[in-house]
């Protein structure tokens, strides 16, 4: 392996790294219902996105961290989050998440830029397909 090829190798594994550390603060936020680990990871101009019946739905970071309530969910040990893909381009990444839950499955697609060197999510979209 070439010296430029490996460079290249070493740095998309730390970025790839860093980008799940952020992940985890996501994931730990959802765990331990203390929205607070979103400031951590989420850009101050993050904007969530959804469609739900239809319609076009959009919340702020803050909007989104107020509706933690700073405890578990009752049925938290029965509640799984995996990243199921993530995608470097430079500074800029996607991540694909899943969250599924008893009563609901979440995918969730995070638009990530890394800013000055750190990895911030500054976009999410997400779909939840409820359960029978």
């Amino acid at each position: 392996m070439n010296a430029i090829l490996l460079a290249l190798t070493l740095s998309l594994a730390g970025d790839e790294a860093a980008i799940r550390a952020a992940i985890d603060h996501y994931f730990l936020a959802h765990a331990t219902g203390d929205g607070s680990h979103l400031l951590k990871v989420f850009h101050p101009e993050l904007k969530m996105m959804s469609a739900r019946d239809g319609a076009f739905a959009m919340k702020t970071r803050d909007e989104f961290i107020a509706g933690f309530s700073g405890k578990p969910a009752a049925d938290e040990a029965q509640r799984k989050r995996t990243v199921e893909s993530i995608d470097i381009t430079g500074n800029a990444a996607m991540a694909k998440l899943k969250l599924d839950y008893p009563k609901v499955t979440f995918t969730d697609y995070f638009a990530l830029l890394k800013i000055n060197g750190e990895w911030k999510v500054v976009n999410k979209i997400f779909h939840a397909e409820p359960k029978p």
